[in-house]
C-alpha cells in the first residue's frame, strides 16, 4: 500500500467522520427540541380531574363518617359542621369578591348562600335539641 492511497483513505475516513458528527449534531438538536416541546405540552393531570377526584372521595368519606354516627354524637357533630361552614363562608366570600361576574364568582355566591343556610339552620336545630333537655316549669 502506498502512502498516497493511505492518505486518500485517511482523508475519506475523516470526511465521513465529519459527516457523521454533523448528522449526530442535527439529531441531538432535533431530539432536544422534540423533548422540550413534549415536556412543555404535558402539564400533568387536569385541575378539573383533580378537583372531581377530591370531590368524589370527600363524598364517600363524608357519607361513611356520618352514616356511622350514633344519635348521642349528633349534636356535637352539628356544632362542628357549623364551624366548618363558617370557614367555607370565608373562602366563598373571597371567591365571590371580584367585581366582574364569572363562573367562579357565581359559584362563590352559591357557596355563601348554601353555607349560610347550613350555619343558621344548624344553630336553630341545635337550639331546639338543647331546649328538649331543659326542665319544664
Amino acid at each position: 500500500m502506498s502512502i498516497d492511497s493511505f492518505q486518500k483513505q485517511a482523508k475519506d475516513v475523516a470526511e465521513k467522520a465529519q459527516e457523521l458528527i454533523e448528522s449526530v449534531e442535527v439529531l441531538v438538536t432535533e431530539g432536544t427540541q422534540m423533548a422540550m416541546t413534549t415536556a412543555a405540552e404535558y402539564s400533568g393531570p387536569s385541575p378539573l380531574v383533580i378537583g372531581l377526584t377530591v370531590f368524589v372521595l370527600a363524598v364517600f368519606v363524608g357519607y361513611h363518617v356520618v352514616w356511622r354516627v350514633t344519635p348521642a354524637l349528633h349534636s356535637p357533630l352539628m356544632a362542628v359542621t357549623n364551624a366548618i361552614s363558617s370557614v367555607i363562608i370565608v373562602g366563598a366570600l373571597i371567591a365571590a369578591g371580584p367585581a366582574d361576574l364569572g363562573f367562579s364568582e357565581f359559584m362563590g355566591f352559591l357557596a355563601v348562600t348554601l353555607a349560610s343556610v347550613n350555619i343558621f339552620g344548624g344553630f336553630i336545630v341545635s337550639q331546639r335539641m338543647l331546649s328538649m333537655f331543659k326542665k319544664k316549669k
